[in-house]
């Protein structure tokens, strides 16, 4: 190849690869999405709002506002205002439940925010207290401890609700214990009370690592000042510490409601269609083939999160700040027992109970049996594999169709992140806005996209006369694809950004093209986050539920998750004993790919 010639490929590499780039999110992404829209706002070939306005008028979906369209009496005449506990029968959920909120019908959609707002403020009270320690307190482990808390961003929503169901079950490890003090049982699952502990495992960390962040940037300064001029401690902390505390706090709850009110998995297998919420009930309606419904559904849904997700944008880049002048010194957890080190234990006795016991509780719970230790589940498994009906789920097919996709969710998510990673890291018209389009797959359900898939690739698309279709298992990996890549641009992003500019500008002055730039002198530089993008994308692949089980449906192309849901279906047993072999999978997985970056910056 010519000098010439290989210098003009060089030259048109990047920006090819940036057209495939956007090819492939608008084909994975933008157009599934786009089904589902289209099916709830355009019938017989012209627009219509009727869908979306059936779903608004129901008192199913809207309650009792719905009903205030038609009658605004209804809204004021349902409330109770001088009762100081009121009820609420959610008799249109199957369900009838007590908690301390107005005496009107919440419906579907109110009731998913509901969950969500309690779901938020157990976070914030389960994380703050984990920020002040991280913050606050000086202990061996503690970089690791902070680097657990991204843990739940990868970790299996099905394994944890198995995790919980263990824990809480009827006979799980609480309950015996309770029996065997001759205490009565507590009946904790299908209530929103276990719903909402298991949104705070996953969601506090999140609001622990963001606040302990800016905890750590706080002057002491301003708060010896503020204690210099007469101030108590906890006026201090009040007037100086909390006000630079708040955005910190309000991102992360921002983040977990957004969270919750999408939570899929935890709420399907802790609380059924019982507790449904709009994911769950999304998911039911595509279950009984009414995709007009599931679409409105899913479209309301989806532009609320889109709402509240470019708030959570906005109000984090009017929130950025700047070094501190001094960060305030950590002192020994381990010491005197005073006041404040007795509510550090206090705190770290509940967060064991909340964060670890679920995980103790699912392997202890797969070997052990009525008779006490027991391997008869994990028999059940290789018996299954060898025995089981072709329509069956058979564990070893489950194994390695999550190892299939997740390493064909790497061949995709990570190119595809690394080049969107170099696009939000240079400043050009339009770059801010692609920067934004690129992360849309953070405020979509993975729910919506699986159903947008299922009716788009699945179903099949006529397209230049000819129909196209995809195999369940291709558009499972395009699924996981679109949930990882952005976790891939995240990693690398700030890394691109931290290389001196003035060497990748000599190296263009020399005559190498953005391409080789790239190669040569960019990446190398930015393996650790590559590398840590990689292991991100391929433990959300390998424990990615929401989507799986929409196009896995009746299909042989089920992953470990989705054969934990449908083995919890028959008996706990199995389930634990599946979930016992995704949580090693996943921590092999992140172990190779860990080992890899040794040496790299990782």
């Amino acid at each position: 190849m010519s000098q010439s010639l290989r210098q003009r490929v060089e030259a048109a590499t990047l920006p090819a690869a940036g057209l495939v780039t956007l090819l492939l999110l608008t084909l994975l992404f933008y157009y599934p999405v786009g089904r589902v829209l289209s099916e709830a706002v355009w019938r017989a070939g012209a627009p219509t709002a009727d869908p979306l306005l059936a779903v608004l008028a129901d008192p199913f979906f809207f309650g009792v506002l719905a009903q205030a369209a038609e009658d605004p009496a209804v809204l004021w005449t349902a409330i109770e205002p001088h009762s100081l506990r009121l009820t609420v029968p959610l008799t249109d959920l199957g369900v009838a439940l007590t908690y301390p909120f107005p005496n009107y019908r919440l419906g579907l959609f109110g009731f998913t925010a509901y969950q969500a707002l309690l779901s938020t403020l157990a976070s914030v009270a389960l994380g703050l207290p984990g920020a002040y320690v991280l913050a606050r307190f000086e202990f061996p482990g503690r970089r690791t401890v902070r680097s657990l808390t991204a843990v739940p961003f990868v970790m299996p929503s099905i394994m944890v609700a198995i995790g919980f169901i263990a824990t809480f079950g009827r006979t799980g490890v609480v309950n015996t214990v309770l029996t065997s003090l001759g205490l009565g049982r507590i009946e904790l699952l299908y209530t929103l009370p276990i719903i909402v502990i298991a949104h705070a495992f996953y969601n506090a960390p999140l609001v622990m690592r963001v606040t302990a962040a800016a905890w750590e940037s706080v002057d002491a300064g301003t708060a010896e000042t503020a204690r210099s001029l007469g101030a108590s401690p906890r006026r201090a902390f009040v007037d100086v510490v909390l006000p630079q505390l708040m955005p910190a706090i309000l991102t992360g709850a921002l983040l977990t409601f957004v969270f919750s009110f999408m939570s899929f998995a935890v709420v399907l297998a802790l609380g059924g269609l019982s507790l449904a919420t709009v994911e769950v009930w999304v998911y039911q309606r595509v279950t009984q083939l009414d995709y007009e419904t599931a679409s409105a559904l899913a479209t309301l849904e989806m532009a609320f999160s889109l709402v509240l997700t470019y708030a959570y944008l906005r109000y984090e880049a009017r929130q950025r700040a700047g070094s501190p002048a001094r960060p305030p010194e950590r002192k020994p957890l381990f010491g005197p027992l005073d006041g404040d080190r007795l509510a550090v234990w206090a705190y770290v006795g509940v967060a064991l109970v909340v964060f670890v016991t679920p995980m103790a509780s699912m392997v202890l719970a797969s070997v052990t049996g009525p008779d006490g230790f027991t391997l008869a589940y994990y028999r059940f498994l290789v018996e299954r594999q060898t025995t089981g009906a072709a329509f069956q789920i058979k564990p070893l097919t489950a194994i390695r169709n999550s190892l299939l996709y997740g390493a064909g969710s790497l061949a995709l998510a990570v190119p595809m992140g690394v080049l969107l990673a170099v696009v939000s890291t240079r400043e050009f018209p339009g770059s801010k806005l692609l920067d934004t389009l690129s992360m849309a797959p953070f405020a979509v359900s993975g729910v919506v996209v699986g159903l947008g898939l299922l009716q788009g690739l699945v179903f099949g698309t006529t397209a230049f006369g000819y129909r196209f279709t995809v195999t369940g298992a291709v558009a499972v990996v395009a699924a996981h694809a679109v949930a990882a890549y952005p976790f891939v641009t995240r990693n690398v992003a700030p890394l691109l950004a931290t290389i001196d500019r003035s060497v990748v500008e000599s190296a263009r002055v020399l005559g190498a093209s953005r391409i080789r730039v790239l190669l040569d002198i960019e990446l190398p530089q930015v393996v650790a986050g590559v590398l840590a993008g990689a292991a991100f994308a391929f433990a959300i692949s390998v424990g990615e539920f929401d989507s799986t089980v929409i196009l896995a449906s009746g299909s042989a192309a089920y992953t470990m998750p989705v054969a934990i849901e449908r083995f919890l279906g028959r008996r706990l047993g199995p389930a634990t004993a599946m979930g016992c072999v995704l949580l090693v999978v996943t921590a092999v997985s992140f172990l190779v790919i860990d080992r890899l970056g040794e040496g790299r910056g990782m």
